[in-house]
């Protein structure tokens, strides 16, 4: 009897996954590299700074980006690892890997699928913008779910659906479990991250005197270095600083005068007819400002 042959997604299937997980490793660890220095992403498109500057981007105190390589990173792994048996010498070992891998592989690939939906989802509604890199990434993910699949003749196709909800629910409640505090929006930071960080006196009188001296800090309620600028100065002071809000949705907005200002990005400071860029600490600010009270900051 004349043996089936096997369907060429089959054959390539571990080849295209480990090539797929590469370009979103590469991808994600671009934007981790650029979150971790501080710098800004090239974006051939307006809008890459507010999704990769929003809350959403951070999770547990580390950028988005880091925990999206190290799961790009175990796809590789998980679709490589069995090409480093022999087949011949070690047939049963093979035989193995490939069968657990591919769970491993519906798993991942289920977490990612969903995850990334999620995060689309949040694109086009909470933050309202796009990004080339975040698109890019969930291509990858879609495309290794379907992969994982596909990729394989799978004997037991109830089980495929069970591990596969069972990943996508776990998923998703870690997810909205994680991001719940961001649904919750504050009076002081429309972020969804209250100022944590408790103000003395000294920086209370800092921002007293930026704001006397009519300076500025241009931002926008969904940057994670505004709030990162604000958390510097801490509760109470970041009350007093003389803040000019730039997006039309949030809270108090000033488009017009950021325009006219020509500001690029954000945080950006004005003062004394100069312009600072960035999230600067308490000192610069004092030396820039010329202010000579205290600096027990």
């Amino acid at each position: 009897m004349r043996k089936r042959s096997q369907p060429w997604i089959q054959r390539r299937s571990r080849f295209i996954i480990a090539a797929i997980s590469a370009v979103g490793a590469v991808i994600t660890a671009y934007l981790a590299f650029t979150k971790l220095s501080g710098g800004e992403a090239t974006c051939p498109i307006e809008g890459c700074d507010k999704v990769l500057e929003s809350p959403y981007a951070t999770v547990f105190g580390l950028p988005l980006a880091l925990f999206g390589l190290l799961a790009y990173v175990a796809m590789e792994l998980f679709a490589v690892v069995p090409w480093l048996v022999n087949p011949e010498t070690q047939k049963s070992l093979r035989k193995d890997l490939e069968n657990w891998t591919w769970i491993f592989l519906l798993i991942g690939s289920t977490s990612m699928a969903v995850f990334s939906a999620y995060l689309m989802y949040v694109m086009t509604t909470e933050i309202q913008s796009l990004c080339v890199y975040c698109i890019g990434s969930a291509v990858c993910a879609v495309s290794l779910f379907a992969l994982a699949l596909m990729g394989r003749e799978w004997d037991d196709r109830g089980q495929v659906m069970f591990i596969g909800t069972i990943a996508a629910l776990v998923t998703m409640v870690g997810t909205l479990a994680v991001y719940a505090p961001l649904r919750s929006t504050t009076a002081e930071d429309e972020s969804g991250y209250a100022i944590t960080q408790v103000s003395t006196p000294d920086r209370i009188s800092l921002a007293r005197h930026l704001t006397e001296i009519n300076a500025k800090m241009y931002g926008a309620f969904w940057c994670g270095h505004c709030l990162e600028q604000k958390e510097r100065f801490g509760e109470e002071a970041a009350k007093e600083m003389p803040y000019i809000e730039c997006d039309p949705n949030g809270t108090n907005p000033q488009p017009a005068l950021c325009d006219a200002a020509g500001i690029q990005s954000y945080p950006t400071w004005e003062i004394n007819g100069q312009f600072y860029q960035g999230n600067r600490t308490l000192d610069e600010l004092a030396d820039f400002s010329g202010y000579e009270g205290s600096r027990e900051f």
